[in-house]
């Protein structure tokens, strides 16, 4: 775990989280604080239980729901899952079926839709290649999510 307390909050609600199955997710938190930098920070990597990639969908939404309510006992009102593969197998069920029984006011926001938003600007040839554990190239939630935005990229992925 990391903290960050560089810059202190201004609305006193709390750290935001950062989860990842492991450290990867440290090249995402490193760019928040790099946007954000008056926030402090709570990375959570489970390191114990990592990779998520090969795991079932059941699996990865438990150990990521757990990871979850973790940072959310920690005082973070917000969490972002800087891994894929949760993104991709775990982030909607909890949007939609926990965070309502859980506390409504609390967020958890994924990788894969804001990445999606903004991979065509980084295309000239309108080709993106998508390098990325089992679980997530199989979920297609990376097809998905750039479809809806650029139509016509092509995207080819590996896990």
């Amino acid at each position: 775990m990391i903290h960050s307390s560089a810059n202190p909050i201004n609305t006193g609600t709390g750290a935001i989280g950062v989860f990842d199955s492991g450290y990867g997710g440290l090249t995402v938190l490193k760019e928040i604080v790099r946007k954000l930098p008056q926030y402090d920070y709570i990375y959570l990597g489970d390191n114990s239980r990592s990779p998520y990639g090969n795991r079932s969908f059941e699996t990865v939404y438990h150990y990521t729901l757990q990871c979850v309510q973790w940072l959310f006992s920690q005082e973070c009102p917000l969490v972002i899952l800087a891994c894929n593969t949760a993104s991709a197998k775990a982030l909607r069920t909890i949007q939609q079926n926990d965070l309502p029984k859980i506390d409504a006011t609390k967020r958890v926001l994924g990788v894969i839709r804001p990445t999606s938003e903004i991979i065509g600007q980084y295309t000239k040839n309108k080709k993106v290649g998508i390098l990325a554990t089992k679980g997530t190239v199989q979920s297609q939630s990376y097809v998905i999510e750039i479809e809806k935005f650029y139509p016509g990229v092509q995207i080819i992925q590996e896990a």
